[in-house]
């Protein structure tokens, strides 16, 4: 799959036209489930801030129910590369993936798919165990059979394919960030992050942070802080 940069925004809102000098480093948000549902027409005040310290935030127009399947990797894989074409950009270049619960388990299974290895990660509240996840709520079987019922082997088998827990042992060596909110009813925190940065912080780099008496995804702004700080680090600022 190829996009040339000229129908980039068909495919990912991009900041990019906000930039008044030479990119600092990319960071790419992934959404969660549900979400990617429209085209973002307005520049959110996040992206507006990314751009003032001349980062590129760009956010993939993965399916809704992707869960970093196939598809989802190659459509991200060449939305960054329209990216690195346009601007020129080396090998090395500061190229982080990030994202809340869906969007948090595509920035760790992605930095394990990607074409360019990303060189950091930050995931909010991400679901982690995929096969697991199948059975901790009713309304998520369906969209899992969506993402990977197609592929040649038994659906368990193809959810780990995207699943970190399951990957966690063969990704990459690049700093990580998880943060995870203790009451979060959505992902389960036990379940999913604890056991993940066990298996991560063997041989990884890892910042883990609790968010205490949060809701999924619902940072607190002293994690808030320590979230972008970390992506703002990754880029070299």
């Amino acid at each position: 799959m190829k996009i040339a940069y000229e129908d980039l925004r068909l495919y990912a809102y991009s900041n990019d036209h906000l930039l008044k000098g030479a990119p600092k480093g990319i960071v790419i948000e992934f959404i969660g489930l549900n979400g990617n549902t429209r085209m973002t027409t307005d520049d959110p005040d996040w992206a507006k801030d990314y751009a003032e310290q001349n980062v590129i935030f760009v956010s993939p127009y993965i399916n809704p129910w992707a869960w970093m399947n196939k598809a989802a990797v190659a459509l991200t894989d060449a939305v960054v590369e329209a990216l690195f074409e346009k601007y020129d950009l080396p090998e090395g270049f500061p190229l982080v993936s990030t994202g809340g619960s869906m969007g948090g388990l595509c920035s760790l299974a992605y930095v394990y798919h990607a074409k360019r290895t990303p060189t950091a990660c930050a995931a909010n509240c991400p679901v982690c165990d995929l096969p697991f996840h199948y059975t901790e709520r009713p309304d998520l079987p369906r969209t899992l059979l969506s993402a990977f019922g197609e592929y040649d082997m038994p659906l368990e088998e193809a959810m780990k394919t995207a699943s970190p827990y399951h990957l966690a042992e063969k990704m990459p060596k690049i700093p990580y960030f998880i943060a995870h909110c203790t009451s979060d009813m959505a992902v389960n925190k036990e379940k999913h992050s604890d056991r993940m940065v066990a298996l991560l912080e063997k041989e990884h780099d890892v910042t883990y942070i609790t968010v205490p008496d949060r809701g999924h995804c619902d940072l607190s702004p002293e994690a808030k802080e320590l979230y972008h700080g970390f992506i703002l680090h990754a880029c070299g600022l």
